[in-house]
């Protein structure tokens, strides 16, 4: 009975188009994150719900929760879910296609008669891309009462109205948060599963449909690093008598990126990057020697102890090349968000349901880690995406994508107990 079940494609279908019609902005997707985008996309996701016939809850911060009822309505649940908001200008199918996922098996089961043993919900997570709010898991931390109430004066990225305003213009209470209320309970959560498009280019070049993901890589970010050293003309100064910000920032990339290697080398899992570096544009000029640099560090494992010796080598290296490049490399406070294990049994079950197994870490954050670090197992499902993510031109296939749905399907119909 379980082979003969199957994900609801023509579903998946519609809903990847209605989504693409309503929420693209010219060449891109913009679902801004508790703004009019991502609310469209609710309403889609919710319109989909009410027609499989499914039990639908809105909790007070705006997750939406999509429920096929089980046999034990007293017993813990699983959760199938994602976030349905894009960072601006991004691709149809990051985080969604883990809402879409869920429900075109719900809608599968629904069609078959099937009543699950324990309540199944899809969960759309509000609000889980940090580029609106600079908050990460709002939607997923918030429910768990994980935030720090303070966020909620956090700025919008493109108006500057705060998280708490823009709640609020939505008809949503930010009241949890500030309390740290919890909205959802992690014992009465039997796990969570989650299908995400891989962002990075490894399924591409495996020639593979779809992967099971290993955990979820933690991330320290010196977010404000700057280097401070005096501005002068660049033909007047001789490198002995220079306080070259510009020079001083390289030579601290290029030691960071020597130090990748060696840890590569050592068989660590370690991603490394500097996303932003900038002078200032109201200063610099090419006839200067730059007197300021502002920059981003962003690194990234598995394990907290690469990360925490990565970071320490970082601010060493700072010192010494402050002190040589007679500048102040100043690398700020770190943002954390810690690593997050698969569990062992979804893991294994998921790799069994694969017609190629194959596993994977995940270089970017997901909800699931906010699920997995209170300790509800979680599992989940990279599906290939061509021309990686955050961008306009994210290119999963359908038949990929009902690989990966046809794993989640399987893992439902003969879950681990």
């Amino acid at each position: 009975m379980a082979a003969a079940i199957q994900p609801d494609l023509d579903l998946a279908a519609s809903l990847f188009d209605g989504l693409s019609r309503t929420t693209r902005r010219g060449r891109g997707i913009v679902r801004d994150s508790y703004g009019v985008g991502e609310q469209a996309a609710h309403d889609l996701a919710r319109a989909a719900a009410t027609a499989i016939g499914l039990e639908i809850e809105t909790d007070p911060i705006g997750n939406l929760f999509m429920t096929l009822p089980g046999r034990d309505r007293r017993a813990p649940r699983i959760i199938i879910g994602s976030h349905l908001d894009s960072v601006p200008q991004g691709g149809n199918y990051d985080g969604a296609a883990g809402v879409v996922a869920g429900l075109s098996v719900l809608s599968a089961l629904r069609r078959a008669q099937v009543v699950p043993e324990w309540d199944l919900s899809v969960m759309a997570i509000r609000a889980e891309e940090s580029a609106w709010f600079d908050v990460p898991y709002l939607g997923s931390a918030g429910a768990f009462g994980l935030l720090d109430p303070g966020c909620l004066a956090t700025p919008r990225s493109d108006n500057g109205q705060s998280l708490e305003t823009t709640m609020q213009q939505q008809g949503f209470d930010p009241q949890p948060i500030r309390e740290r209320r919890r909205l959802l309970d992690p014992s009465r959560i039997r796990a969570f599963l989650e299908l995400h498009i891989e962002q990075g280019p490894t399924l591409v070049a495996e020639g593979l449909p779809a992967a099971v993901v290993s955990g979820i890589r933690g991330c320290k970010r010196f977010r404000n690093a700057r280097c401070l050293g005096q501005y002068a003309h660049s033909g007047a100064v001789a490198r002995r008598h220079r306080h070259d910000a510009v020079a001083a920032t390289v030579a601290f990339l290029h030691h960071m990126e020597t130090m990748w290697l060696r840890q590569e080398e050592a068989g660590a899992d370690l991603v490394l990057t500097a996303g932003e570096l900038c002078t200032d544009p109201a200063l610099h000029g090419p006839s200067k020697i730059a007197g300021e640099t502002r920059f981003v560090l962003d690194l990234r494992s598995l394990s907290d102890a690469t990360m925490a010796a990565v970071a320490a080598e970082a601010r060493a290296a700072a010192a010494h090349i402050s002190g040589t490049y007679r500048v102040n490399i100043d690398l700020g406070a770190t943002s954390d968000s810690p690593p997050a294990v698969m569990d062992s049994r979804l893991r294994s079950r998921l790799l069994s349901l694969l017609e190629r197994p194959f596993e994977m870490a995940s270089g970017a954050g997901h909800d699931a880690a906010v699920f997995a670090k209170l300790g509800i197992p979680s599992g989940m499902i990279f599906v290939r995406n061509d021309n990686g993510s955050h961008n306009a031109d994210e290119a999963m296939s359908l038949d990929d994508f009902a690989v990966g749905a046809r794993a989640l399907l399987g893992l439902l119909m003969d879950f681990p107990l």
